[in-house]
């Protein structure tokens, strides 16, 4: 339990402070949108609602946090036996991206997005680096129930 563990509180840590610098790196600008590259640029957007801003009209902050806390600790029980060390990880990393979303919706309000990629004036929604830890964790399990099983009944 503990690699999973350590990797969910990386996550938690790196996912605070990068949203930490992007909400002061915004807060002295008067814009909302910095290019960075063509096909990426750094936005400052406030996501109030679920995943890729759905139900964004506020009312559910808390709502929202505590059923992610449940998530949380569903997950939490599931790591506590799962024995291969990249299905820890895999979990770690959802724990990680949860949790620091949450902290944004306790501390702030809502949780910070920052990262838009697009192609000319199709734009993906914003996300930030605990979503990203999320869908990679997700990916990871998904990879591990599919392949992981198969190579443990050999």
């Amino acid at each position: 339990m503990r690699r999973g563990l350590v990797v969910a509180l990386a996550i938690v840590a790196i996912d605070q402070a990068v949203k930490a610098w992007i909400v002061g790196f915004f807060a002295v600008r008067s814009v909302d949108v910095v290019r960075v590259l063509p096909v990426f640029n750094l936005v400052m957007a406030w996501n109030r609602g679920v995943s890729f801003g759905l139900f964004n009209g506020g009312h559910g902050t808390f709502i929202f946090a505590a059923l992610a806390a449940a998530i949380v600790a569903a997950l939490l029980w599931w790591l506590s036996r799962a024995r291969e060390a990249s299905l820890q990880v895999a979990i770690g990393l959802v724990i990680g991206g949860a949790v620091g979303n949450i902290v944004d919706r306790l501390i702030r309000g809502a949780v910070v997005d920052f990262l838009d990629f697009h192609l000319g004036g199709l734009h993906w929604f914003a996300f930030n680096l605990a979503d990203t830890a999320i869908c990679l964790g997700v990916f990871f399990i998904a990879i591990d129930g599919l392949l992981g099983e198969a190579s443990r009944n050999r």
